[in-house]
C-alpha cells in the first residue's frame, strides 16, 4: 500500500503523526487539526512549501497517528513525543529561536503558569519544549479556562491579611482565574487545582476527570453544594475542550508585541501618573464601508498578551449613516452596560484606535452610564499622538517606546479584528444577493 493510499484512511481528527524512514526509525513528529488533510498536504506539494521539507518526505516509508481529544491535547501530545524521541528534523526544519516551554513557578504559595523560551530558574518545572509559540500561548489560555491557574506576576502571600481587599483582575472576572490575589482561593485549593493542571499535561485526562467526580461526590455528601458545583463545572469544562479547544476561533495576530509587556506596562504607569501599573487594556475600532456592514471591535489585552476569550465584535446596529462617533457610542453603551449589570471587573484602561473626537465620543457615553471611569486614551494612526482624557495637550511618546508599542499593539488589533468581521458580513451579503 503506497503512503497516499494509506493516509486516505486517516481520521478528520486532531492528533500526532510520526514520519518513519526505511528502517523505521521517526524523523520527524508533527500535530494535526485533521490528521487527513495535514499528512496529505506533504504527500501532494504546495506552490509554498519550504525547500527542506520535499527532501524530507522523500526519506519517509511510513507514516503513523496517534489520535488526540482536542488540538491542545494534540499539542501537549506532539511536545512529550519530540522530547522523548528527538526527530532529527523536528530541529532541522525549525530556525535558530529557542523552542518555547511553559513554566511552572512551584516556590510560592501560589504558583503561577507562564509562556517562557528560557529554562533558567532552578526552582521552576519546565513542560517542552513546544514547536509552536502562538499554538502555546493560546493554548494556555484555553487550559487556564479549566484550571483557573494565575499567569500574572504578583508577589502573593497567603499569610498577607491585605489580600482580602484586592481587586481581582478580569481574568477572574471571566471565570479564567480562581483569584489568590483577591483571597478567593485557599492555597491547598489552588494547588490542587495546579496538579491537576500538571497531570493533564502529562496526558491523563481520565484520571482528573475521575479524581473530579469523586471530589464532587463528597462534596455533595457532605451538602456543599457551592463546592460540589465547582467540581462539577470543571469537570465540564475540561470535558468540552475537545469542542472549544480549536485554535482557529479568532484569526492569529499579525503584529509583534513587545519584547518585555511589563517595561511598557511600567512605562505607560509613569507616562500617565498612575498609582498601580494597568494590567488590563481594552481596544475598541469601528468598521465600515459608506455606513453599510458596519461593525465594532473590541480586544483585551492583559499584562500586555491579547486574550482571545475577552475579544468582542458587534454589528452596529442603530446608526446607519457614516458616523464613526455615535458607533463608537454604541460599541462603548453596550460593551460597559453589561459589564455594569453583571457586576463584572472593568478593564484598566481604554483605547480608542482615534483622535481626540473619538475618545470624546466614548468619554460622553461613559458619563451617561455612569460606569467606573478607567483611563481613557485614543491613538490615531500616521501621528501617533497619544491623547489622555483629562489633558488638553497630546503625549508625545518616543517611537521607540515601550508604552507606545504597547498600545500600537493593541489598537492596531483592534482595527485588524473589525475589519476581520466586516469582510465576513460583506462577503455574506455578497453571497445572499
Amino acid at each position: 500500500m503506497s503512503l497516499k493510499e494509506k493516509t486516505d484512511a486517516f481520521p478528520d481528527t486532531p492528533g500526532v503523526y510520526l514520519m518513519k524512514d526505511a528502517k523505521g526509525v521517526v524523523i520527524y513528529i508533527g500535530k494535526a487539526k485533521s490528521l487527513r488533510k495535514r499528512v496529505q498536504s506533504y504527500l501532494y506539494p504546495q506552490k509554498d512549501q519550504r525547500p527542506k521539507i520535499p527532501f524530507m518526505v522523500s526519506q519517509v516509508h511510513d507514516i503513523e497517528y496517534v489520535e488526540a481529544e482536542s488540538e491542545v491535547d494534540a499539542l501537549l501530545m506532539e511536545a512529550r513525543l519530540v522530547r522523548d524521541v528527538q526527530p532529527r528534523y523536528n530541529t532541522e526544519l525549525k530556525d535558530s529561536k529557542t523552542f518555547p516551554y511553559i513554566e511552572i513557578r512551584w516556590r510560592t504559595d501560589f504558583p503561577g503558569v507562564y509562556f517562557t523560551r528560557y529554562c533558567d530558574r532552578k526552582a521552576s518545572r519546565y513542560v517542552g519544549p513546544f514547536t509552536d509559540a502562538g499554538e502555546l500561548r493560546r493554548a494556555i489560555q484555553l487550559m487556564q479556562k479549566v484550571f483557573k491557574f494565575r499567569t500574572c506576576e504578583l508577589e502573593i502571600d497567603a499569610f498577607d491579611p491585605k489580600r482580602k481587599f484586592n481587586r481581582p483582575c478580569l481574568l477572574h472576572a471571566i471565570d479564567s482565574c480562581s483569584g489568590p490575589c483577591a483571597d478567593l482561593i485557599s492555597k491547598e485549593d489552588y494547588r490542587r487545582n495546579l496538579d491537576m493542571f500538571c497531570r493533564f499535561l502529562e496526558g491523563k485526562r481520565k484520571r482528573i476527570v475521575s479524581q473530579l467526580n469523586k471530589l464532587m461526590k463528597e462534596a455533595a455528601d457532605a451538602l456543599a453544594y457551592e463546592t460540589a458545583a465547582r467540581y462539577r463545572d470543571q469537570i465540564k469544562a475540561l470535558e468540552s475542550l475537545s469542542h472549544r479547544g480549536e485554535f482557529g476561533e479568532f484569526p492569529e495576530v499579525t503584529i509583534g508585541p513587545i519584547l518585555n509587556p511589563k517595561d511598557g506596562l511600567e512605562e505607560l504607569q509613569n507616562q500617565l501618573g498612575l498609582d498601580e501599573m494597568p494590567r488590563t487594556i481594552e481596544g475598541i475600532d469601528i468598521a465600515s464601508l459608506s455606513g453599510r456592514e458596519a461593525v465594532g471591535s473590541l480586544v483585551t489585552f492583559v499584562d500586555g498578551i491579547p486574550f482571545k476569550p475577552g475579544y468582542r465584535r458587534f454589528k452596529i446596529k442603530t446608526v446607519k449613516a457614516v458616523d464613526d462617533y455615535r458607533m463608537i457610542r454604541e460599541v462603548v453603551q453596550r460593551r460597559y452596560t453589561r459589564l455594569k449589570d453583571d457586576e463584572e471587573v472593568f478593564p484598566d484602561v481604554i483605547l480608542i484606535d482615534g483622535g481626540k473626537g473619538h475618545m470624546h465620543s466614548a468619554e460622553a457615553e461613559l458619563k451617561a452610564l455612569g460606569v467606573p471611569f478607567p483611563v481613557l486614551l485614543a491613538l490615531a494612526k500616521k501621528e501617533e499622538v497619544l491623547h489622555v482624557h483629562g489633558r488638553e495637550e497630546p503625549v508625545r511618546l518616543p517611537r521607540r517606546s515601550g508604552a507606545l508599542r504597547i498600545l500600537q499593539h493593541v489598537r492596531d488589533e483592534a482595527h485588524r479584528f473589525a475589519q476581520h468581521y466586516h469582510h465576513i458580513l460583506r462577503k455574506k451579503r455578497t453571497f445572499e444577493s
